[in-house]
């Protein structure tokens, strides 16, 4: 049982309640997950705990982040069967740029195929130095996706400080431009307005390559920052989800949260309320 920032009886019996209500209405609801670096204390303590726990607010899955690449093939087998028993998903893993070596794509494959992932996500390319250094990392993305697409994998890659020019370009841009078709263009929404990018115009501009999006959000109130709730600060989430559902090719979402006034179950959980309201407006 998770104790350590649990929620109180009382917001965990409101809270759950109204997730089912806001995904009840008609059409096909997009799977939303919770990238459980929302989470990481709690992960870190139990993990078994804190899935069942995340799968029992009403998230659909779930995304691993980096420290999964260390877990042996008998515990990931272990958490696949977790997953199975509640009825949720891994949909992707987090992974620094270890896991796009020749070394290391193999035993990340062999991980994500036991918890069965479907993406392979590039969230830390290490230190890059330049625009030639991003159009490297785009031939890395590049030959992962020719070993991943014959096992039923896919590549992607995560933003967090890529919408910020460098030398007067976007090392994004440079990525899109430059890696197949094939590869996801995670995108995280609130680095993404930080920098001064529109999310809905770079849905639009990158038409089926924005399969997942992270769901965060940003205050310029330099107290808060990302530390808020979903639909506390100023992303634009309607426009964004429609732009990621009519453009995008958007196949699933993930809230993930670096903070708020509430504990992080907590808020995970009414990040969660929010975004079924944001699906239902």
């Amino acid at each position: 049982m998770i104790t350590r920032d649990s929620l109180s009886r009382r917001s965990l019996i409101k809270l759950a309640a109204a997730v089912p209500l806001a995904a009840s209405g008609q059409g096909k609801r997009i799977p939303v997950g919770l990238e459980l670096y929302s989470v990481r204390n709690e992960l870190k303590e139990d993990l078994m705990g804190t899935v069942r726990g995340v799968a029992k607010m009403g998230y659909d899955g779930v995304e691993f982040f980096a420290p999964y690449y260390d877990w042996t093939l008998d515990y990931a087998k272990m958490v696949r069967t977790l997953l199975d028993d509640l009825s949720i998903r891994c949909y992707s893993t987090h992974n620094g740029a270890k896991s796009f070596t020749a070394e290391g794509l193999p035993r990340a494959i062999e991980l994500n195929q036991a918890i069965g992932s479907k993406f392979v996500v590039m969230a830390s390319p290490g230190r890059v130095q330049g625009l030639d250094g991003w159009r490297t990392v785009a031939e890395t993305l590049n030959r992962a996706s020719e070993q991943l697409r014959p096992l039923g994998l896919r590549a992607g890659f995560h933003n967090h400080t890529e919408f910020v020019p460098v030398e007067g370009k976007r090392p994004m841009e440079i990525l899109a431009a430059n890696t197949s078709k094939d590869v996801m263009l995670q995108l995280d929404v609130g680095p993404c307005i930080e920098a001064g990018m529109d999310p809905v115009a770079w849905i639009n501009q990158n038409p089926g390559r924005i399969r997942s999006l992270h769901c965060k959000d940003w205050s310029p109130d330099a107290d808060k920052g990302f530390k808020v709730l979903l639909g506390e600060g100023v992303a634009p989430w309607k426009k964004i989800l429609q732009a990621a559902e009519t453009a995008g090719g958007v196949e699933y979402y993930l809230i993930e949260q670096e903070g708020s006034a509430y504990p992080p179950m907590e808020t995970a959980q009414r990040c969660l309320a929010a975004f079924r309201r944001f699906q239902q407006s």
